[in-house]
C-alpha cells in the first residue's frame, strides 16, 4: 500500500467505492429511511445506494459542514478530512455507516469524538479496491490498483454485534 504522505495521495484525495463494497453490506443498510450520503466524489454512490434498494439517498455535491439532511449517513469520505469530519459527525449524533481504513479507530480524534458512544464495526473478507480517480478521471494508461485495509464504522445501527465479520 502507498503511503498517505506521497504526492500523489495528498494531490488527489479521490477514491471512489465501488459498488461491490456496497453491496457487501447491503443486509445492513436500512432501506425504509432517508440515505445521506454527504461526499460526493464521483457522484456514483446515490445510484448503487438505489439499486440496493434504498428509497431514497440524497447525494449532491454540497458542503457537508454547512448542511444535515437525511436520517442515516452512509458514505466513504475523503480521508485527508477525517480529523475535521469526526467531530462533525458526533455532534449531529446521527445514525451512520462509513467506509474508512481500519487505521482511523486509533486516532486521536475518532476516539475523542466517540469515546462515550457506542461504534460497531463490519470487517470485510478482503480489502476493498477502490477506484482512484486524478482530476476528475480515472488515469489513462495507469493501472488502477487502490486497495486499504478499511472498516465500516457504525453508530446506532443496531447490528446484532459490536463486531461483525463479512463472510
Amino acid at each position: 500500500m502507498a503511503s498517505f504522505h506521497n504526492k500523489t495521495f495528498s494531490n488527489h484525495d479521490d477514491y471512489m467505492t465501488p459498488f461491490s463494497a456496497w453491496e457487501a453490506i447491503d443486509e445492513y443498510i436500512p432501506k425504509d429511511k432517508i440515505i445521506w450520503e454527504p461526499f460526493y466524489g464521483d457522484g456514483k454512490s446515490k445510484e448503487h445506494l438505489l439499486k440496493l434498494g434504498c428509497k431514497e439517498v440524497i447525494h449532491e455535491n454540497l458542503d457537508f459542514f454547512e448542511h444535515d439532511f437525511g436520517e442515516v449517513i452512509i458514505s466513504n469520505p475523503p480521508f485527508s478530512l477525517a480529523k475535521k469530519i469526526m467531530p462533525s459527525l458526533s455532534e449531529l449524533d446521527k445514525p451512520f455507516i462509513l467506509l474508512m481504513p481500519s487505521s482511523k479507530i486509533n486516532t486521536n480524534y475518532f476516539r475523542d469524538s466517540f469515546k462515550d458512544k457506542n461504534i460497531q464495526i463490519i470487517i470485510p473478507r478482503r480489502r476493498i479496491h477502490f477506484i482512484k480517480l486524478v482530476d476528475g478521471k480515472i488515469p489513462d494508461k495507469q493501472e488502477n490498483k487502490c486497495n486499504f485495509d478499511c472498516f465500516y464504522y457504525c453508530y446506532k445501527m443496531n447490528l446484532p454485534n459490536d463486531i461483525t465479520w463479512l463472510s
